[in-house]
């Protein structure tokens, strides 16, 4: 019996916004809106959106001993999400830095703070947490060498059965060894992601997305998922491809509505769908998140999900 259908692992930042009129130049100085403090990071923000569809969901991650660190954790707690694996101290909580101008464009710096101390050590500590978990979800706010640890422990499994299943989205894009790849049922791609990924490969230079797909799935990966906005997303598994649309909604804020396709889908492997039934449930989930402003608070219910 396994006590959670999805274990994130990753980072939990402060997201600090400030609207601008226009960006600042080098050596400029502008002012700006009032400072808005959002809950943020793309661990979080998958298992706060895993979490509010009902799964039962943890998190693996570090925050600082501050006030950052209270927010998401809160954030969390109030979603749902298991924060026995959250661990504080060891520096300050990680945080984005974003000015917006108003037509949306937006500068962001990452301060990773805490994220960056997620240790594999840390990964061996809380294998009790690994091994409660049917699905591992995982992305690359942490340092490589970590998310590799994770990787490991999923594919040698404890106690005489298999580990969790592992969904990765390597974002920030960065290169990903094979061992690291050949665990990943399914790798989570956009197009950027897809491309840095497919670099010096001729299918990196088409407009294909299935031949992006196709290209991965020849580097090991068990599944491919190919992520496309409003088109929707594309999925490659055991031969077979398959476009699966999104619905037509009206976009209000797309910031947060990867990490909530990636977390819904996680979910539902979790409870046992397979890979197209998973997508198609979490296209449906991303379609709900941009229609409302923000990343954590604009991350819909289930009952949200079916009133689409």
């Amino acid at each position: 019996m396994h006590d959670y259908d999805l274990l994130v692992v990753g980072s939990a930042n402060a997201d600090l916004v400030i609207g601008v009129e226009r960006r600042p130049g080098a050596g400029e100085t502008v002012l700006g809106s009032d400072l808005a403090v959002h809950p943020g990071g793309k661990g979080a923000n998958q298992a706060v959106a895993a979490a509010r569809l009902g799964a039962r969901t943890a998190l693996l991650a570090r925050v600082g001993d501050d006030d950052h660190g209270r927010l998401l954790l809160d954030s969390l707690r109030t979603a749902g999400a298991d924060t026995s694996g959250v661990l504080t101290g060891g520096a300050p909580t990680g945080v984005a830095l974003i000015t917006v101008d108003p037509s949306g464009d937006n500068s962001i710096v990452v301060s990773p703070g805490a994220n960056a101390r997620l240790t594999p050590q840390d990964v061996r500590a809380a294998a009790p947490l690994l091994a409660a978990a049917r699905v591992v979800s995982l992305q690359l706010e942490i340092p490589l060498e970590t998310v590799a640890e994770v990787v490991r422990a999923a594919a040698a499994g404890a106690e005489g059965r298999p580990g969790p299943r592992v969904v990765l989205n390597p974002s920030p894009a960065a290169p990903l060894p094979d061992e690291v790849l050949a665990v990943c049922d399914p790798l989570v791609v956009n197009e950027h992601e897809a491309r840095f990924l497919l670099d010096g490969d001729p299918a990196g230079g088409s407009a294909e997305p299935a031949e992006w797909a196709a290209a991965l799935l020849a580097r090991g990966p068990r599944s491919v998922v190919v992520t496309l906005g409003e088109q929707g997303a594309l999925v490659v598994e055991g031969g077979r491809t398959v476009l699966v649309p999104s619905l037509p909604v009206k976009a209000v804020d797309t910031t947060g509505a990867g990490d909530a396709f990636t977390g819904a889908l996680a979910w539902r492997l979790g409870v046992g769908d397979g890979l197209e039934a998973a997508v198609r449930f979490a296209v449906r989930v991303g379609a709900a998140a941009v229609t409302r402003a923000g990343a954590q608070q604009s991350f819909p219910t289930a009952e949200d999900v079916a009133r689409l």
